[in-house]
């Protein structure tokens, strides 16, 4: 395999202005894709953007609220048209806010259902027939879509119920449309990381367990070794925990 297996290859990455999000935008131009950065922070995505053109990469970046449908669609549509093509999607944005229900707020319910579900579900639904023209006519002959869940969609603990909702949600999601689109060659995958050390997460009045936690980069990792497999190699879903943790 080449240095740069994505050479050719564009990706929009959701969430790109921090966090994952933009460890995993910067770990795939170094892999040679073109990339998209979209989150609300336009001025962020400037910065990363510039970056990452200074080192000889190529990305740009597309403000967007992907809770508003008609944004998402605007985004997909950016990319596509400065781009040319949209060959990777990955879905980290997110938002985590730990607390219990007597305490937790509905607006807090609210934001996270309208960040982890439907800013998801608005972004895939625009960009699937464009990964489905992709898998078609390039070189690697397959596409992909990677949705960053949460080891909270497979492990439930207290004060954490509508983030749990959340990424339970994504995680029946995304194995139904990883079935739907086999046949279009485009592979759904699914990362569940334990504790990532990043802004996403506000623990309310959780106390952090003593460990180290996951960067990350080592998200990001992740998301370049399902992208750059051969076309006959599909992973559907990784766990990636903290080495200190014990759920």
């Amino acid at each position: 395999m080449s240095d740069q297996p994505l050479d050719g290859a564009v990706a929009l990455v959701t969430g790109a202005s921090s966090g994952i999000g933009e460890a995993t935008a910067r770990r795939l131009v170094r892999a040679g894709a073109s990339v998209a950065l979209v989150a609300r922070r336009g001025d962020h995505l400037d910065r990363i953007a510039g970056d990452l053109t200074t080192l000889g990469g190529h990305a740009i970046a597309v403000a967007a609220d992907l809770t508003e449908p008609g944004l998402a669609y605007q985004a997909v549509e950016d990319t596509h048209d400065r781009l040319g093509r949209l060959d990777i999607l990955v879905n980290s944005a997110s938002i985590m806010v730990l607390d219990t229900a007597l305490h937790s707020t509905i607006e807090d319910w609210d934001r996270m259902i309208s960040l982890n579900v439907s800013a998801l579900l608005h972004i895939t639904h625009a960009a699937v027939p464009y990964l489905i023209d992709a898998a078609a006519t390039s070189t690697r002959r397959v596409a992909d879509l990677v949705n960053v869940g949460s080891l909270a969609g497979r492990v439930v603990r207290p004060a954490g119920s509508v983030y749990n909702l959340t990424k339970f949600g994504l995680h029946g999601f995304s194995e139904s449309l990883r079935q739907e689109l086999l046949s279009e060659d485009v592979r759904v995958s699914v990362i569940a990381p334990g504790v990532v050390d990043e802004a996403v997460c506000d623990l309310a009045h959780q106390p952090r367990e003593r460990m180290e936690a996951l960067r990350p980069h080592d998200i990001a990792d992740t998301v370049a070794y399902i992208v750059t497999r051969e076309r006959r190699v599909a992973i559907s879903e990784i766990s990636v925990r903290a080495g200190g943790q014990t759920w």
